[in-house]
């Protein structure tokens, strides 16, 4: 089994940042208090100002196609120092990745780049043939992990893996109604074709994903992810943990695959 340490020291780093700057997440929404004195989410604040910076440009397996993250710039409050995150990426830790037959370049699925980043809150896509860009999200989001075709010429049972499409986990609505989009949200789970478009929920919006795991051995993604029974637009520990699978060669193609009792 594989130890990366870059990916630990990013970790590390990424904890340090965010003791020292802003936390994830970001006002969405003005907070005001009802009749009965409890504080509660008012209008959206569809003009709050965000600084914003991209990042270097993700390149995928379609010359055709290049995504910019975008970054929210943050600044340290005792010193006003600036910090803006960047690309980082999640790589696999099993040894599939070694068997005979089998190169997957260190990404977390052959095909497919993880991409994370502190306080990433948009991507934009440009299209080469139209020579037009497009965001993937209308506002400012809190995306968690964004997976992408690999640019890398990826390998499993000496066969070539091409993705043609975009998976996106991200925090995208105040759905405690907090009046900010952080990681107490839902976080939600979608898919976009390899235009950027057609936007598809892989994970029903009443739960928040934890965390995900790759099966080898059919190509798929196993997806753990949270119901939010009470419908407070969070999750609490008591909650059901349930597993969705999802075929990574055409991730439309998912169900349920075990539901807690």
């Amino acid at each position: 089994m594989k130890i990366n340490l870059t990916l630990l020291l990013s970790l590390f780093l990424l904890w340090s940042c965010g003791e020292k700057y802003e936390k994830k997440g970001f006002q969405v929404s003005e907070v005001v208090e009802n009749e009965a004195g409890e504080k509660v989410a008012g209008l959206s604040l569809d003009t709050i100002k965000m600084e914003t910076r991209p990042s270097k440009v993700l390149l995928t397996k379609n010359p055709a196609y290049r995504i910019t993250p975008i970054f929210k710039v943050n600044t340290s409050k005792p010193s006003g120092e600036i910090f803006v995150g960047s690309p980082e990426y999640y790589s696999t830790w099993g040894d599939e990745d070694d068997k005979d037959g089998n190169n997957w370049n260190g990404n977390f699925m052959p095909g497919t780049t993880a991409m994370y980043g502190y306080n990433l809150v948009n991507l934009s896509l440009f299209d080469f043939q139209s020579k037009k860009a497009k965001y993937f999200f209308p506002k400012p989001v809190l995306i968690k992990t964004f997976y992408y075709p690999a640019f890398s010429k990826d390998s499993m049972d000496f066969k070539p893996v091409e993705r043609n499409y975009y998976m996106v986990s991200v925090y995208d609505e105040d759905s405690n109604n907090d009046g900010f989009l952080n990681l107490k949200d839902l976080r939600r789970f979608y898919h976009f074709d390899i235009k950027g478009e057609n936007k598809q929920v892989l994970v029903p919006p009443n739960y928040s994903v934890v965390s995900s795991q790759y099966d080898a051995g059919n190509d798929f993604m196993f997806v753990y992810a949270k119901k939010d029974s009470n419908n407070n637009g969070e999750i609490e520990e008591s909650e059901p943990l349930d597993v969705f699978w999802i075929d990574v060669k055409n991730p439309l193609n998912r169900g349920l695959q075990y539901q807690a009792e």
